[in-house]
């Protein structure tokens, strides 16, 4: 049988994909984090599928459940926030499959970053203002970063920069970036993306810390720091441009 990582999408249950649903229907075993996934998703699950939420357990007891339901021949539903390819843990899950003997697939999902997007009604990437975003955390209280990816290094790009796992800790995020992005660079933090309780709150680098405060932000949550937050004036793409040779493949 197999094990399907399926990316529950960033918080509203309704944007789970297609495939991920379509996958949670068939599956006879499902595993999800309680304190992330929506619990309405679990509706899809055929009647009388057992139900597990991670949320207290560790990666041996995880890795213990998808075990016993390969071994009583369930596929098995492995729901996670947002997509699986990004702050997921499935890296260490997958080791462990491999270890096993145990197949397993992957189902996209909606990922966080692109839910604060469209929150705060803008694209992240804008012609001749910014063309990268750069995902990332701090080591705050979690796995230490590798050498050469702290935010005093990362933010010399001066790339737009989507902060996870770090709303907690917006006055160290400020302090590393003021010196490269400057107090007047756009900011903005969303919280519960996409869900009924999303906050959206726009400023600066000066003041964002102040709002996110204010607010009793401190978790699920990204912070996004980056010129094109705030770009008005720009060329248009070439995408779309009528100098553009529309009759090459």
């Amino acid at each position: 049988m197999t094990v399907y990582f399926i990316g529950a999408g960033p918080g509203a249950a309704d944007l789970i994909t297609v495939r991920g649903a379509r996958t949670l229907a068939s599956c006879g075993v499902c595993l999800y984090a309680g304190s992330l996934v929506p619990t309405e998703l679990l509706a899809e699950c055929p009647p009388g599928a057992r139900l597990v939420d991670t949320a207290r357990l560790d990666l041996d007891a995880i890795t213990a459940e998808l075990v016993r339901a390969h071994e009583e021949g369930h596929d098995v539903a492995r729901l996670h926030s947002g997509d699986p390819s990004v702050f997921s843990a499935v890296a260490e899950q997958m080791r462990r499959l491999d270890a096993a003997g145990i197949p397993y697939e992957v189902v996209p999902g909606v990922p966080a970053f692109a839910a604060a997007a469209a929150a705060l009604k803008r694209e992240l990437t804008v012609p001749t203002v910014g063309q990268t975003v750069v995902l990332t955390r701090i080591s705050q209280q979690a796995t230490p970063m590798p050498e050469g990816e702290d935010l005093a290094t990362l933010g010399r790009s001066g790339a737009l920069l989507v902060l996870h796992l770090a709303v907690r800790y917006v006055d160290r995020v400020v302090d590393e970036l003021l010196p490269h992005y400057g107090p007047d660079c756009p900011a903005a933090v969303v919280a519960m993306a996409s869900r009924p309780d999303e906050l959206v709150l726009r400023g600066t680098l000066e003041d964002i810390a102040s709002q996110v405060k204010a607010a009793g932000v401190v978790r699920t949550a990204v912070i996004l720091v980056g010129r094109t937050l705030g770009a008005t004036q720009f060329r248009d793409s070439h995408l779309y441009s009528p100098e553009r040779d529309r009759h090459v493949c």
